[in-house]
């Protein structure tokens, strides 16, 4: 393998337009999480201009480019996926047949070890290295939102009976209800995050948007031109009022569902989850044939999904000392993490203290 490494921003059109062309060499269908937006080329870049630590290793054989691997680097040759804790899909982007080594990857990139906690099922040069599989809900919207619907009435009738006896009385009481797929108003992306930080917060949660890297990702990724791969901001409004929105990140296959939020005062009619059908239906209007709600444990995803993609995480390394420490300090963190989340005897009671700890952060 020749291996050469780029800042994003060195990044030739000929060489984005090579990656792209690897996401689409196999259908949505067959390989759902190669047309993730955030395997794509637009997330890498957009990260490379919030971030200095963000480097991209290109893969050639004759000169013409076989791979992409994104990365996040330290000066010490530590790496991470890149948007490691917000990016819910990670790996290398191929194309079919592609044959090569973890560590000569590595050494290529000059890392001694490359973290992920959201690696894409079908990444054979790093499967030695997944130490955990998690599943990852899907709502799968391909055959449009009317068979979507009928499918969700089955698998769960009194979740859906619930939902949109709420969305009707949310529309009596303070609709009508509109709701508008592509917002571009940057006022109502200010809106989500203010909802989402309070929500941070009164969770007892880290406030992500009180990291200015992460504010501006958000905000870059808005204002992206026109394009298959670009942020998607929808809201539901009641009268002239919104009452629920969600920024994500879009593909022309598939919606990475990112940070969705509500206006607390309407919690009663659980907007959020009128606003995930209605993104639904608009996710299959628009073309798209699948909706990732991302890893974690939530009543409202097993009620949505159709179905479940895995994603690992883990680290693939080189014997380098380097490597050593990094695995001995994160190994016990995420072991602990991993069995709190993983064991609902433990995770209820985290779960309670990290909200009565929000309670007392906020004044509650």
């Amino acid at each position: 393998m020749d291996i050469t490494v780029h800042r994003p921003g060195e990044l030739t059109a000929a060489d984005r337009a090579a990656w792209s062309a690897l996401q689409r060499a196999r259908p949505p269908a067959e390989a759902p999480q190669l047309h993730n937006p955030f395997l794509a080329p637009e997330f890498t870049l957009a990260m490379g201009a919030c971030r200095r630590d963000v480097r991209i290793a290109v893969v050639r054989e004759d000169g013409v480019p076989t791979a992409f691997f994104p990365h996040q680097r330290t000066p010490a040759g530590v790496g991470r996926a890149v948007g490691l804790g917000v990016s819910d899909c990670q790996g290398l982007v191929h194309g079919p047949g592609f044959t090569g080594d973890a560590g000569e990857l590595l050494r290529g990139a000059g890392l001694a070890l490359w973290e992920f906690d959201h690696l894409a099922a079908d990444q054979p040069v790093f499967a030695d290295g997944a130490g955990a599989r998690f599943g990852s809900p899907v709502m799968d919207v391909a055959d449009g939102w009317e068979s979507y619907l009928a499918g969700l009435r089955e698998r769960s009738p009194k979740f859906t009976r619930t939902t949109l006896a709420k969305e009707r009385r949310l529309d009596r009481d303070l609709g009508p209800l509109r709701y508008v797929h592509d917002e571009r108003d940057p006022e109502l992306l200010r809106v989500l995050m203010a909802w989402k930080s309070a929500q941070y917060r009164r969770t007892g949660r880290g406030d992500r948007f009180a990291k200015p890297w992460i504010t501006r990702l958000v905000e870059h990724l808005f204002h992206t031109g026109p394009g298959e791969v670009r942020g998607l901001l929808s809201v539901l409004y009641a009268g002239e009022r919104p009452v629920a929105a969600h920024f994500g990140l879009r593909s022309a296959a598939v919606l990475a569902c990112w940070f969705p939020a509500y206006d607390p005062a309407y919690a009663k009619y659980s907007p959020g989850l009128v606003l995930h059908l209605a993104m639904a239906r608009g996710a299959a209007e628009d073309g798209m044939t699948l909706l990732d709600l991302g890893r974690g444990r939530k009543e409202y995803k097993d009620s949505l999904k159709t179905r479940e993609l895995t994603v690992a995480e883990g680290w693939v390394t080189r014997r380098h000392p380097v490597a050593f420490g990094h695995r001995m300090r994160r190994a016990p963190v995420r072991a602990l993490r991993n069995t709190v989340q993983g064991r609902p005897e433990l995770f209820r009671p985290a779960d309670a203290l990290l909200k009565r700890m929000g309670q007392f952060r906020t004044g509650g």
